[in-house]
C-alpha cells in the first residue's frame, strides 16, 4: 500500500470577542469631565486672566504715567518683604488668624458631628429639629445677612465693649461664662489656663459655632444615612454597646466625611465675610498704591492656607477609611 501523506489541515481560530467599547467606571469618568466642563471653560477664559495679573502684580510696582495708563517695574520681592518686615500689623493679624483657625476647626468639626449623631436618632419632630438647627446657615447668608449688618439687637449682641458689674469687676457683652466660673466648675482637676481659655472662648462663640456649622451636619447626617442598617443589627446581636458601636463602626464609616467636612471648613473659614486677615489685606488695597502689597498679602495667605490643607489632608487620610466593594 501506498503510504499517502495528507497535508495538515489548518483549524480555523475561535472568533474573537469584542471587547466593551467602555466600561461603566470610564463612562462615569467622561459624564464627570461634561459636569466640570462649564466651570473649566469659565474658569480659564475669566479667572485664569485675573489669578495671572495678581500674581504679576505681587511682584511689580505700579506706576502712572502722565496722560493716563501705567507702567509695571519688576521689583521681585520687595512687595513680600515689605509685608513681612515693615508692615506692622499683618504679621500679627496672620499669625492671630490662623491660630482662631486652627482653634476653630475642630471645634466646628466635632459639633456638627455630634448635632448630625443626634439627629439621626429616631424621635417625634426629627424633620423640624433638623430645619431648626438649619436655619441659622439660611439667615447668615445673602441678602438676609445684610439686613442683620443694621439690626441694632444683633450690634448690641455683637458689641465687645465691657459692662461694669457694680462689684468692680467688667463683663463683656457677649461672654455667656467667664474663666472664673470655668474654674469654680473646675475646682477640684488641675486644668491648665490655656485650656481654660479655650473652653470659654468656644462656649462665647457658640452662636458663631453654631453658623459655620450648618453645611457639615447635612454631610454627617448623609454619611449616617447611608450606612447599612444590617451593620448595627450584627453589633447588636453580638452584645456590642451603643458606645462600642459608634467607635468600631460609625465613626470608621464616616471617616471620609470627617476629611472632607474639615477641608470644607478651612475654605468656609478663609472665604467668610469676618475673617480678620481678609479684612486687612482690603483695608491694605483702599490705600494708594496698596494694590501691589495686597496681592503680595493674599498670595502669602494663601499659600499658607493651603499648607494648613495639606497638611490636615495628610494626617486625616492616615485614619481614613474607604469601604471596598467586591468585583
Amino acid at each position: 500500500m501506498n503510504n499517502v501523506q495528507q497535508a495538515p489541515q489548518t483549524i480555523a481560530a475561535a472568533p474573537k470577542k469584542k471587547k466593551k467599547s467602555s466600561s461603566l467606571d470610564a463612562k462615569k469618568s467622561r459624564m464627570g469631565w461634561v459636569f466640570v466642563l462649564p466651570f473649566i471653560i469659565g474658569f480659564v477664559i475669566i479667572y485664569a486672566p485675573i489669578v495671572y495679573d495678581s500674581i504679576l502684580y505681587s511682584f511689580t510696582k505700579i506706576n502712572i504715567v502722565t496722560g493716563g495708563g501705567y507702567r509695571l517695574t519688576w521689583v521681585g520681592l520687595e512687595n513680600y518683604q515689605e509685608a513681612l518686615f515693615v508692615d506692622p500689623t499683618f504679621v500679627t493679624t496672620l499669625t492671630s488668624g490662623i491660630k482662631q483657625l486652627i482653634f476653630d476647626i475642630p471645634a466646628i468639626v466635632i459639633f456638627s458631628l455630634f448635632m448630625a449623631v443626634m439627629m439621626n436618632t429616631k424621635m417625634i419632630g426629627r424633620a423640624a429639629f433638623r430645619a431648626i438647627f438649619f436655619i441659622p446657615v439660611i439667615l447668615s447668608t445673602g441678602l438676609i445677612d445684610k439686613i442683620d449688618q443694621s439690626n441694632q439687637m444683633l450690634n448690641y449682641m455683637n458689641d465687645t465693649s465691657s459692662v461694669d458689674m457694680g462689684d468692680g469687676g467688667s463683663s463683656n457683652t457677649t461672654e455667656i461664662i467667664s474663666s472664673m466660673d470655668i474654674q469654680r466648675l473646675f475646682q477640684n482637676m488641675v486644668i491648665g489656663e490655656d485650656l481654660l481659655d479655650y473652653v470659654v472662648g468656644l462656649v462665647n462663640d457658640i452662636y458663631d459655632i453654631i453658623n459655620r456649622s450648618g453645611v457639615q451636619m447635612l454631610i454627617f447626617l448623609a454619611a449616617l444615612q447611608s450606612i447599612s442598617p444590617a451593620i448595627y443589627e450584627s453589633c447588636s446581636i453580638d452584645g456590642a454597646t451603643t458606645w462600642e458601636t459608634f467607635w468600631k463602626i460609625t465613626l470608621p464609616m464616616i471617616s471620609p466625611m470627617i476629611l472632607v467636612n474639615t477641608v470644607y471648613t478651612v475654605i468656609d473659614a478663609f472665604t467668610s465675610a469676618d475673617n480678620q486677615v481678609m479684612n486687612y489685606i482690603e483695608t491694605v488695597y483702599d490705600q494708594p498704591g496698596g494694590n501691589v502689597l495686597s496681592s503680595a498679602m493674599s498670595w502669602m495667605y494663601f499659600i499658607i492656607v493651603m499648607l494648613i490643607i495639606a497638611a490636615v489632608a495628610g494626617v486625616l487620610s492616615a485614619y481614613t477609611f474607604y469601604q471596598r466593594q467586591e468585583r
